[in-house]
Formats: C-alpha cells, structure tokens, sequence
C-alpha cells in the first residue's frame, strides 16, 4: 500500500491529540476552582484528576487489539465521541463522583489520540522516518498542554470551567468529524500469529525488551504526566509562595520546552540516527537529565523557571520508548508493543497522581507537618522512583542491544 502524505494525515491526527492533551493537564490550572467548589482534600483532589489515567490505562489493551485489527480510522473517531459526551458530563457534575466518572470517561475516549498515529506511522512509513515522525505528532500534544496553562487560565475569567468543557466537547466531535474523512484505512494484520488478538498480547508482555524499556519510561513520563496535569500548580503556590498566575506561568514555560524538545526530535532524530546517535542513546540522556532537574526542583535551588524549563524539555524524550520497542517487533503488533507501553506509562502516572496527595496527607497526619511539607515528601518519593527507572535501564542496556529484525515475532 503506497504511503499517504503525512501532512494531511497528520493534522486531522493532531488536533484530536491537541484536545487529549488539554483533558490530561486542564485540572492543573482549574484545581483551585474545583477545591473551592467542593471543599475535597488533597487525595480527593488526586483521585478526581487521576480517574482519567486509571480509565486511560485500562482501555490501553483493547485498544491496541482494536486498532491492529481495524485500523485508526474505524476505532479513533468512535473513542472521541466517547470523550466528548464525557466531557458534556464533567461539565453538568455538581458532586465529586460525578466529575470522576465523566472524568474517566474522557480517559477512556482519548485512550488512542497517540496510539492511532503511531500505529498509522509504523503501518506506512519506514522504520528510519519513523522517530521523527512520532516527534511531530508529540509537538501537536506540546501546543496542547500550552493551551493548558497561561491561555487557559485567561480563559478563564471570562469563562468558567464549566463553559470551558462545553467548548472542549464541541471541538472533539469536530475532530473526530474530521480524522474520519480523511485517514485511509490500514492494511489488515499480515501473520497468523499477529492477527490473533490475544497471542499478539502474550508476545508482547513475554518480551523482556518491553520490561527494559517500560520501568524508565513510565516512571519517567508518569510522573512528569502527574506532576504537570496536577501537583505543579500546587507544589509552586505552596513551597515557591508563587500566585496561581504565575505558576501557570512557569506552567507555560515548561510547555514551550516540551514543545522545543519534540521540535528538535522531530527535526533532528533521523538525520542523528544516520550518525549513530540512536533512539536508545537520545532516551537514556533525556531522562537521566529529567531526574536531575526534579532533583535541582525538589532542592528549591534559585531560577525555578529554567529548572521547570530543563524538566518540560527533556520530557520530549518519552516519544523514543515507543521507537525503541518497536525496533524489536513487526508491524503487525506495532499498536499492541505501542499500547503495552502506553499502558505502564499512565498506570504509573495514576499511581503518581493519586499518590502524591495520599504521601502529602500522610506526612501531614503522621510527620506534623503542613501542606508544603507534605509536598516535600511526596515529590521526594518520585524523585528516588526514577533514579531507580535509570538504574534499570542502565543495566539492561547490553543486553538489549541487537533488536529482532521487524519481519518475524520475537519469542
């Protein structure tokens, strides 16, 4: 099947990313707004926010049997309308258990606004072309998560939150309208053992080059993810003694490096691949930088927006996990290698998100201490987390040097 141009192909892809991207992180900034409205703690507060993670991960293996199945074009838009009404819901909720519920919703609906692309990318495009052009689709949830922060909090004292997720659902029957139009649909599954759904599944959670790659990456991303879309806003107002406005400041400043960083993937991946600076390499230097800014954040050094900065751009690396494991497996399981991953990098990020309020009501109640301390804790915890994930990695890395060729599936 002749490849489709990528252009078009990746706008009606990204601008249902773009909306993935404003559902996972809008609570940062709308989370003084929801505990004024009601009154819940900091581990309800976790809870509402990471019911989308938790919806989002548990959808992850069906999805990625769907989409190799019957391809992005079939499964993406009927996953969006999912979300829109989810979105239509959040908007109605007056209680807490009606805000995480339509907030899962939206989790399970957006479940592939990734995995949809990826998979269309690994179907139609050569395996060298292939980290540049998950980097472009990275850049469209980059502007995403900038609407999310000083735009949005413009937004809203014009708007209130609740008009703000009505505008949200409109825009993704829109996009889900358009992905629909345009995308072609995909070959169907080439090998027996690769079409059958579950055997696909087993292959690759047997693979030990999913368990390499998925430790780092997911404590890596999953708390990036959990700290960005919630424990940001907190963590500034709270210990940096920042407003809400300038924490949503430093909010869009991580963003714009984020940004940078999938621009600078998408732009330079292929042409330092061909110089023998792999995706393996880019991976393990952008999260071991990560960990050293969490570190400098959690230390409260001085100059906290190029410290935020340093942690928003070596973020954009998590785009590379997804190359790297496909390297190991052929492209009739690219969307469930894709999903199996997708799936570990957002259980950690509910973990995370959830977790974090349980460690700073914990150390509240049990150390005495107050809220920025609480936070003190908890942020601490993740930090020791991915020190660990790089660990890992580190001493797996000989061993998972050779990658199995992309025509036969790994034992």
């Amino acid at each position: 099947m002749t490849a489709p141009r990528f252009l078009p192909l990746y706008m009606c892809f990204a601008a249902a990313y773009v909306m993935s991207y404003v559902y996972r992180t809008v609570n940062a900034v709308i989370s003084p707004d929801l505990t004024a409205s009601l009154g819940v703690s900091a581990s309800s507060l976790g809870l509402l926010t990471s019911a989308y993670f938790f919806a989002f991960a548990a959808m992850q293996i069906p999805a990625g049997m769907l989409l190799d199945r019957y391809g992005p074009r079939r499964v993406e838009p009927v996953l969006l309308g999912v979300a829109g009404c989810g979105a239509l819901w959040f908007a109605a909720s007056n209680d807490l258990g009606s805000l995480a519920l339509a907030r899962a919703l939206i989790g399970a609906g957006v479940s592939v606004c990734l995995m949809a692309p990826l998979k269309a990318i690994a179907s139609w495009y050569s395996s060298e072309r292939q980290a540049s052009l998950g980097a472009w689709m990275m850049v469209a949830g980059g502007i995403g998560a900038l609407l999310s922060t000083a735009p949005l909090a413009a937004a809203l004292t014009v708007v209130s939150w609740r008009g703000i997720f009505v505008a949200l659902a409109a825009t993704t029957f829109a996009s889900a309208l358009w992905i629909f139009s345009v995308a072609p649909d995909t070959s169907p599954s080439g090998t027996g053992e690769a079409r059958s759904p579950w055997r696909g599944v087993k292959i690759v959670f047997r693979s030990s080059r999913l368990w390499w790659i998925a430790p780092l990456d997911g404590l890596g991303m999953g708390s990036f993810m959990a700290i960005q879309g919630l424990w940001s806003v907190p963590w500034l107002m709270e210990i940096d003694g920042y407003t809400r406005s300038v924490a949503a400041d430093h909010l869009l400043v991580m963003g714009l490096t984020t940004l940078g960083g999938y621009a600078a993937l998408a732009l330079l991946a292929t042409r330092l691949a061909r110089v023998g600076v792999l995706p393996r390499h880019m991976f393990a230097a952008g999260f071991g930088l990560q960990t050293l800014a969490l570190a400098l954040i959690v230390a409260r050094v001085p100059f906290t927006y190029m410290t935020w900065a340093i942690y928003g751009f070596t973020a954009a690396v998590n785009i590379l996990g997804y190359t790297l494991l496909n390297e190991g497996f052929p492209r009739d399981l690219a969307a469930r290698a894709n999903t199996a991953l997708n799936l570990a990098v957002f259980a950690v990020s509910f973990a995370m998100q959830w977790g974090i309020g349980l460690m700073a009501d914990a150390a509240r109640a049990w150390l005495g201490v107050d809220t920025a301390g609480g936070l003190r804790v908890a942020f601490t915890a993740v930090l020791c987390g991915e020190i660990l994930g790089c660990v890992w990695f580190a001493l797996g890395w000989r061993r998972h040097a050779p990658v199995a060729p992309r025509d036969r599936v790994p034992a």
